[in-house]
């Protein structure tokens, strides 16, 4: 396992959410495209979250936006051009064309800590998100593992049988939000250092 994958990062900097889970499937409510039911518990909804005059597209935009304090590539990143110098829709590619080299030094030691931090403020900004968390009091929530040919990543769980397996830290994280009402969270004092250079380049 590379020292750079997120399993290793969740594994070294927060062993309280390192583990595997098994889920009975009835029990359970599952997300995967944003389109279809539950879709906008995913971090990939299209769920527009405002902060401090700067407008993000959904939970996942901040998310990867949090991984870079490097003006240039806090840029690069913001404007869609990928490593290759090509331009990309996709947030979250983007990001990884940079990684890891080019991401902050500490990023493994606050991957969780900026996932519930995207996932508070689009808690706070977005009542549709709110009201599907509501609705699914009393069930276990779990994001699909996307592509069916591959194993169950950190965030995910596939079906096996009649019971979802996997890590599902994103389920875990949501139903800790969905119970608590809030996530605590504690980020480096420069985390959102990628705010002020995207407003500045605006002006």
């Amino acid at each position: 396992m590379a020292r750079t994958s997120v399993r290793h990062l969740i594994e070294e900097f927060y062993p309280q959410y390192y583990k595997w889970e098994s889920y009975p499937a009835e029990d359970c409510v599952v997300f995967c495209s944003t389109h279809e039911e539950w879709g906008v518990l995913g971090n990939m909804a299209a769920t527009p979250i405002t902060i401090d005059g700067v407008k993000f597209k959904s939970a996942e935009h901040i998310f990867q936006m949090m991984k870079f304090n490097d003006p240039q590539y806090v840029l690069r990143v913001w404007n869609g051009i990928t490593a290759p110098g090509k331009k990309s829709n996709f947030i979250k590619m983007t990001a990884k064309s940079y990684e890891p080299d080019h991401r902050r030094t500490d990023w493994g030691s606050m991957i969780v800590d900026a996932l519930k931090y995207a996932m508070q403020q689009k808690y706070e900004q977005c009542e549709a998100f709110r009201n599907e968390l509501e609705r699914s009091k009393g069930k276990i929530i779990v994001e699909q593992q996307a592509n069916p040919k591959k194993p169950a990543d950190t965030w995910s769980a596939k079906l096996e049988g009649d019971k979802w397996v996997g890590s599902n830290l994103t389920g875990r994280l949501l139903m800790e939000l969905r119970d608590n009402g809030k996530l605590e969270y504690n980020l480096p004092e420069d985390a959102l250092k990628f705010i002020p250079i995207i407003k500045d380049s605006q002006n």
